[in-house]
C-alpha cells in the first residue's frame, strides 16, 4: 500500500477591527480542514504580539485600523518574522493602498467581498510563497503604472551611516570627527543625501528617512 503523506494544516491568524468580519473568517477557517485557526487581533499592536506567541504561517490583515494600521503591521511582521506571509484583506480597491501593502511585504491583496474559494486559494498560494492577488487587483495595478518606490533606495552605506548621525543632531564637524573624515567630506556626503532624498534641509531629510524607515 502506498504511503500517504500527511500535510499539516496552514496556521492562520486574523487581524481586523470589525467583530463581524472576524466572526465570519473564524467560522470559515475553523470548519475548513486545511486551515488551523490560531486566533484574532483587533489592531497592529495585537497582531505583532500574537505573531510572536503563535507563529502563524499566514496572517489575514485588514489595512484600515485604529492605532497601528495594517500597512505598518505588515512591514513590522515581515521584518521581525520573515517566514510569516501576510495577505491584505480589505474593502478598498485603491491603487496607492495596494502599492503600499505590497511594498510593506504583503504576499497578496484581496477584497473582503472575495468568495471563500478565492480566499482559500490565496491562503494556500501565499503559504507556498506565490503571489495571491485577486484578479481585479491585478487589473488595478496593471492600469496604474509602476509602483512608486520611496526615495533613498540608492543611498550608499556611508550615506546611511551619516544620515543616522544627522538624526542624532550631529553637525558636519562632529560627523567628520566621529568618522575620521574631514568636515568638507562630511558636508559633501550630507549634500548628496539631501539631493537623493529631495530634501531642502537636514531636518526634512531626517524626517523623510524616519518616515520611510531608511534608518533604524
Amino acid at each position: 500500500m502506498a504511503n500517504v503523506k500527511n500535510y499539516e494544516p496552514i496556521r492562520v491568524l486574523v487581524v481586523d477591527d470589525h467583530p463581524v468580519v472576524r466572526d465570519g473568517l473564524r467560522l470559515f477557517l475553523t470548519v475548513t480542514a486545511q486551515f488551523n485557526y490560531l486566533g484574532e487581533a483587533e489592531n497592529g499592536e495585537q497582531a505583532l504580539q500574537m505573531c510572536a506567541e503563535t507563529a502563524p504561517d499566514v496572517v489575514l490583515m485588514d489595512l484600515k485600523m485604529p492605532g497601528m494600521d495594517g500597512i505598518e503591521a505588515t512591514r513590522q511582521i515581515r521584518s521581525r518574522f520573515p517566514k510569516i506571509k501576510v495577505i491584505a484583506l480589505t474593502s478598498f480597491e485603491d491603487k496607492t493602498l495596494i502599492q503600499q501593502a505590497i511594498l510593506a511585504g504583503a504576499q497578496g491583496y484581496l477584497l473582503k467581498n472575495s468568495s471563500m474559494e478565492v480566499l482559500s486559494n490565496a491562503i494556500e498560494a501565499a503559504h507556498a510563497g506565490r503571489s495571491a492577488l485577486a484578479p481585479e487587483i491585478m487589473l488595478t495595478l496593471a492600469s496604474a503604472g509602476p509602483v512608486d518606490e520611496p526615495l533613498g533606495g540608492d543611498l550608499t552605506e556611508r550615506e546611511r551611516e551619516i544620515l543616522k548621525l544627522m538624526a542624532e543632531g550631529m553637525t558636519n564637524a562632529a560627523i567628520g570627527a566621529k568618522l575620521y573624515i574631514s568636515e568638507a567630506t562630511a558636508r559633501f556626503h550630507v549634500s548628496n543625501i539631501l539631493s537623493k532624498l529631495g530634501a531642502a534641509n537636514r531636518t526634512e531629510a531626517v524626517r523623510y528617512a524616519m518616515k520611510h524607515r531608511l534608518i533604524d
